[in-house]
């Protein structure tokens, strides 16, 4: 949990030094001054005798600025809880009330606005506050309307993705949240909004110490809110973006070296509420792909499957139904490089070894929107030529269930319902096999086996291999050029004429979407890229042409629902740059690398 707590904290502070927060610093530097009855630091307070002493003027300016030095803290307190809730359950509630998607987001503007007014109005600013002077307290209540501006702010910020923030928000999206999700929310919140806290003590340092602040409060009071007004404004026709777009990202190399550290891919996996389920914590008595099979608890059922394929009733399989059966459950998506490297062995060892008593089970968890369509899974199924049953798992009940965290991941099950033995990602086949082998003889030790299948081992070795490369806002992070657009606006972009390794930039319009990027005209995407063979996930009706180092332009018809098309395919690896241009109306989703 500690470690969750300070990766939630790196990770939300590096967010918060990002362009993203620009957008929200006058009003928080505004917001940390801004005090109704606030008082100048000379004000003197007669004592009891008539005479102007000190010791009540004292007592009176330290209570002053105990009870101002609250309200910076009262924004971000509410910033955070705000935030923190909404990521987590908004969709949820969205969902249950049947409202629409922008309801918390029309809110967090009109929570600015009327801030905003009373701010300018003080008649209105009563009536705001009044809520909060029911709360019994020793003084007046002067933090109740900082806190509400925070609440509302919570619904309006927007931070730069980065994997914390991509793990928050699958979670949040699925419905996944316990309580590691929720601890790292909240670190996450609180690291993203100390920089905030930061400019609001910056605001009410100002109030305190310039004099101007001081002799003409009110208008200063009404200048904050406009720039709040200006900012609701801002934000309500994403004119943020334009500021957004003009600042490099500056932080998109912490971001990398975030995202590429190993600890914080374990520790940030997605559905990470499925680590406290006690239902399956026997899995984590087995080690990933260790080649001697051990008791790693019962093997869950198939609950929350969405549709079934290949199967001889309906309703598919139920755990009764592979009693006696050596079953390997092997989750995989179709638009998965990875997924179809590990495909064929597979396909092969359901061949060899079915008549011996092996059982197959595909589940087919989405990485995208698009894969969740039942007709696209079943072209994929057609496609690869899969005959074993595959259960569609759109809500990841069984990818939690199995505590996986990769596509492809296999899970290998004895007759008696035990899972012995787990692989999270490409490769040890030969291992796979030899356990399989071995399953099936313990089974049956009467049982003949046909021999060992012969598929080559396609998994990727060499370091030098370019990762995934996802061209969406939330999970690119190897990015060059002007800030990506938030969802669903669409603008222009100029190409970075500098790309190092592993970087990608793009050039024309585009717009941004959940999980994907939407080709508008003169759409292009350079790559700098390392690898043998390179793919990518794309969907419409058009054509990419691709050129390598700026030379030998080809086509490539792109027609249908998104798949993974291949673009580069060499014996040897390259280190050079792809060029790749799109027709309007394509959707880029994926660049992966073998």
């Amino acid at each position: 949990m500690l470690t969750l707590v300070l990766i939630g904290l790196v990770g939300g502070l590096i967010t918060g030094i990002s362009p993203c927060i620009l957008p929200v610093l006058p009003v928080i530097f505004f917001a940390g001054g801004t005090s109704r009855t606030a008082a100048p630091d000379d004000t003197v307070v007669p004592d009891a005798d008539g005479t102007t002493g000190t010791g009540v003027a004292v007592a009176e300016r330290r209570e002053t600025r105990r009870r101002r030095n609250l309200r910076p803290y009262a924004v971000i307190a509410g910033l955070v809880v705000s935030f923190s809730f909404f990521t987590l359950a908004g969709s949820l509630l969205i969902s249950l009330l049947g409202l629409p998607a922008d309801v918390l987001r029309i809110a967090g503007l009109t929570v600015l606005v009327l801030i905003g007014l009373g701010l300018i109005f003080p008649r209105l600013e009563e009536l705001l506050e009044k809520p909060f002077s029911r709360i019994p307290q020793r003084a007046p209540n002067q933090e109740g309307g900082a806190f509400v501006l925070g609440l509302g702010l919570g619904l309006l910020y927007v931070p730069c993705a980065g994997p914390v923030l991509t793990a928050i928000t699958v979670a949040g999206a699925t419905g996944d949240v316990g309580l590691p999700t929720v601890a790292l929310t909240l670190s996450f919140a609180v690291g993203a909004t100390l920089p905030l806290l930061v400019f609001a003590l910056a605001g009410r340092r100002a109030s305190e110490r310039v004099a101007a602040f001081r002799t003409r409060a009110r208008l200063v009071r009404a200048v904050s809110g406009v720039v709040m007004l200006l900012l609701a404004v801002a934000l309500a026709f994403n004119l943020q973006e334009v500021v957004q777009r003009a600042i490099p990202d500056y932080t998109a190399g912490l971001q990398k070296e975030v995202a590429n550290n190993d600890a914080v891919r374990e520790a940030v996996a997605p559905r990470l509420s499925v680590y406290g389920n006690g239902s399956n914590e026997a899995l984590s008595r087995c080690a990933d792909g260790a080649a001697a099979l051990a008791d790693c608890g019962p093997a869950p059922d198939f609950a929350g499957v969405t549709r079934w394929f290949d199967t001889a009733r309906p309703s598919g399989l139920t755990a009764a139904d592979l009693r006696g059966k050596v079953t390997l459950i092997d989750f995989w998506t179709y638009s998965c490089i990875n997924c179809q490297r590990s495909i064929p062995h597979v396909k092969a060892w359901d061949t060899a070894y079915r008549s011996a008593g092996l059982q197959v089970v595909g589940i087919h968890t989405p990485e995208f929107a698009f894969e969740k369509d039942p007709a696209n899974v079943a072209a994929g199924i057609d496609r690869f030529g899969i005959t074993y049953p595959v259960a569609m798992d759109n809500d990841y009940r069984m990818f939690s269930a199995y505590r996986n965290q990769y596509w492809p991941a296999r899970f290998l099950i004895d007759g008696r319902g035990t899972v012995r033995a787990y692989k999270l990602g490409e490769g040890d086949y030969d291992v796979t096999e030899t356990q399989i082998r071995q399953l099936l003889q313990d089974a049956r030790p009467d049982v003949t086996l046909a021999p060992r299948t012969d598929v080559d081992d396609a998994t990727v070795t060499d370091q030098r291999t370019t990762r995934e490369t996802y061209l969406n806002s939330r999970q690119i992070i190897n990015y060059q050029g002007a800030r990506l657009a938030p969802r669903k606006a669409t603008a222009g972009y100029v190409p970075s004429s500098d790309l190092p390794k592993d970087a990608v930039t793009i050039g024309g319009t585009w717009t941004s979407e959940y999980d994907h990027l939407l080709a508008g005209p003169g759409a292009t995407i350079d790559l700098h890229y390392a690898a043998r063979n390179v793919y990518v996930v794309l969907g419409g009706s058009g054509t990419a042409t691709v050129e390598i180092d700026g030379v030998g332009s080809r086509s490539v018809p792109i027609d249908g629902p998104p798949r993974i098309y291949p673009l580069i395919e060499e014996p040897e690896l390259r280190d050079t740059t792809l060029h790749l241009g799109l027709s309007e109306g394509l959707t880029a989703y994926v660049f992966t690398f073998g």
